[in-house]
């Protein structure tokens, strides 16, 4: 069953959404060959705790860490451990935040250092796949349409879109329905009506779609070895239109990166 927001849950969702964003903000500035995905999950943890939050994914599910710390191959799910990041590498980056009784939840694939032409490629098509679906998600449209969205323009870049992995509703618990699948038929799957929040969130693979799970039963890695991308955000449903909840401005600065690619998804303009 969907659960519909109020304008007031969405506004408390939202202050958890931009939570989980300065986390991530946090971890870019420390983000660099040498460090270790551990050293990244303790600033993260700390950093959520210091905002008033609990971290959304420890303990959830038995996860034992704050991040999932996807690199390189890994598609999601990784567990932080003690092995320097390298130049070359890229690392999906999922984090969640627990506050006032609401769910945060949103990804971004880092490159450290300088990265191969192909796998940039993959990250920046994953990334405008994203937005690509956050523009179908609006009134009257269906999940299919989103989905849809994002597997024409990832496939037509000749990438693998991971089936078993997808986007879902958001709220008071970090998984809700509806299921939002990176792939489908437009026109297929529960309508959109205000008041709904989800989190979109392409998953992407340089090569094949498939994938393997690790004995760990969290780590889960490309099945033919190739590199793999994740960007994910929060939105909701506001006036028929797609609102933003989460934003990826606070890696930006600590990138200096300048992008206007969230402005068309603001009814009001984000104050940082």
């Amino acid at each position: 069953m969907i659960v519909i927001k109020t304008k007031e849950e969405i506004e408390l969702m939202r202050e958890s959404a931009l939570i989980v964003s300065k986390t991530l903000g946090e971890v870019a500035k420390a983000l660099k060959p040498g460090v270790t995905t551990l050293q990244l999950d303790k600033i993260a943890e700390e950093h959520i705790r210091d905002h008033g939050a609990i971290p959304g994914f420890l303990g959830l599910y038995d996860f034992p860490n704050t991040l999932c710390m996807s690199p390189n191959t890994q598609v999601v799910h990784g567990i932080p451990n003690n092995t320097p990041l390298v130049e070359g590498d890229i690392i999906s980056i999922d984090c969640g935040a627990l506050k006032n009784g609401f769910y945060g939840d949103h990804a971004y694939t880092f490159a450290v250092g300088e990265i191969a032409p192909e796998t940039e490629k993959l990250l920046q098509v994953t990334k405008e796949s994203l937005y690509v679906g956050i523009r179908e998600f609006k009134a009257n449209n269906r999940v299919g349409d989103v989905g849809y969205a994002i597997q024409k323009h990832c496939e037509d870049h000749g990438y693998g879109v991971v089936r078993e992995l997808v986007g879902h509703g958001l709220g008071a618990k970090m998984h809700e329905d509806p299921e939002m699948p990176n792939y489908g038929k437009r026109g297929r799957g529960k309508k959109f009506v205000d008041g709904m929040v989800v989190a979109i969130e392409p998953m992407i693979n340089l090569g094949t779609h498939r994938i393997k799970q690790h004995r760990d039963g969290w780590t889960i890695t490309t099945l033919d070895e190739k590199p793999s991308a994740h960007f994910e955000h929060d939105v909701a449903l506001v006036n028929g239109k797609p609102e933003l909840l989460s934003t990826f401005a606070y890696i930006y600065d600590a990138l200096g990166i300048t992008s206007n690619e969230e402005d068309e998804f603001r009814q009001n303009a984000l104050v940082l």
